[in-house]
């Protein structure tokens, strides 16, 4: 055997977003050998913040949750320095202002869930009781349960059409990054779990220093960046420049379009595309760190970014962060300005815009009946991650790396 094979990698991971990372990590700490191959400049795939000017922006709004459980295993959260949101939203109703929070987090906002003032006891009381199942029950009693639409699943815990048109849609429509509530209601209370039992917060540094921490712990020489891989051999893979990486084991853990070029006949769900549009003004338009939802579906969701972390603007600025639903065509801009100035209540005549990020591709469109979790499998020496696979979410990204590097250390076994 020549040195070049000697030196060769056992394993070959295509991609560093969270899976990637997630997968190489895993198996760096089983004994293995790894290249992890990165096309672009950096980590964290979709997950990546950007400096400008002094702001930081991410590649489109996204928070942290602290609960999740791939989160918990990996990440020392003090690192991060991350800063809370809200424990609520307030949602934009043809009505006027309705702000829901969690009392339990928010003691001061428990007066205005009394009966009549923004839901009725009804809904309250159906609410409450979605909320305490998907707090305490298992994950599993999710899987097990028949999948169907969110819409569904709301209507059938008791909530009102109104409440669920004004406050619930609005509010999931950024989650799921669509507005008719079709994404499966599995996926949802996974969600509405894990808001109950964590913190939505933001990294101090951008969300970007979520998978850099990641990455700090892959051994040196494992990462390469600026290396596209233009195809998958039979003996590993081809680089764009022409030089054949040989490994037994290629693990895929791109976005979907990308995976199914370099797996002909990999099946990928459609996928969700997201504009967030970056202003900067001289003065915060909402003195706190809350979500601001509108039921009109002229824009998702807004906030003050530099509310939730000072460090997104520089000293005397604020950075308030939009999201609409697909790209950014001409003239949108000013559509979300003059909607903003709704919103907010304020003028927004001077306010600049930093950047627009249209994040093709942001989710997988995950519509029911939906596997919480899938197997990495593809053929021998083979596997594919990514949240397509299991979840769109930091949890399943993550976990979907994880269990790509168990099936191959499984599939190989110590003799690799």
């Amino acid at each position: 055997m020549s040195d070049e094979h000697r030196r060769a990698p056992d394993a070959v991971v295509v991609g560093a977003g969270l899976a990637g990372l997630a997968c190489a990590l895993d198996l760096c700490r089983a004994g293995w050998r790894v290249a992890l191959l990165e096309a672009s400049d950096g980590v964290g795939g979709r997950m990546r913040t950007d400096r400008r000017d002094g702001f930081l922006l991410d590649r489109g709004f996204q928070v942290f949750n602290t609960s999740y459980p791939q989160v918990k295993r990996r990440l020392g959260l003090r690192s991060l320095r991350l800063r809370p949101f809200t424990a609520g939203v307030i949602a934009h109703t043809s009505t006027g202002l309705v702000r829901l929070t969690d009392p339990t987090r928010e003691p001061g906002a428990a007066g205005a869930l009394l009966p009549g003032r923004i839901l009725s006891a009804r809904d309250l009381a159906a609410l409450a009781a979605l909320t305490a199942r998907d707090a305490v029950l298992p994950v599993s009693t999710t899987r097990s349960r028949p999948d169907r639409p969110t819409s569904a699943a709301l209507s059938r815990a008791g909530l009102s059409d109104a409440v669920i048109s004004d406050i619930l849609r609005p509010f999931l429509s950024g989650v799921f990054l669509e507005d008719r509530l079709e994404t499966s209601a599995r996926f949802f209370h996974l969600v509405w779990r894990s808001m109950v039992r964590g913190s939505l917060c933001l990294p101090a540094e951008g969300i970007g220093a979520v998978p850099a921490r990641l990455a700090d712990g892959l051994p040196d020489g494992v990462l390469r960046l600026g290396t596209p891989v233009a195809e998958i051999t039979d003996a590993g893979v081809l680089l764009g420049d022409g030089t054949e990486v040989p490994a037994r084991v290629v693990v895929v853990a791109t976005e979907p379009a990308t995976a199914a070029r370099l797996l002909p006949g990999l099946t990928v769900p459609a996928t969700r595309t997201v504009t967030t549009y970056y202003h900067a003004t001289d003065r915060a338009p909402m003195a706190e760190p809350t979500l601001m939802v509108d039921s009109s579906g002229a824009v998702l969701n807004t906030c003050v970014l530099s509310e939730v972390a000072p460090t997104y603007a520089p000293p005397g600025t604020a950075l308030v962060s939009t999201s609409v639903l697909g790209t950014d065509p001409p003239d949108r801009g000013r559509t979300v300005l003059r909607r903003l100035a709704d919103l907010y209540g304020t003028d927004t005549s001077d306010w600049h815009q930093v950047a627009a990020r249209t994040i093709e591709g942001a989710l997988p469109a995950m519509l029911p009946p939906w596997p919480l979790s899938r197997s990495t499998r593809l053929g021998p020496g083979r596997y594919v991650c990514g949240d397509h696979r299991a979840t769109g979410s930091v949890q399943g990204a993550l976990a979907s790396g994880a269990r790509a590097a168990r099936e191959a250390s499984a599939d190989q076994g110590p003799e690799r």
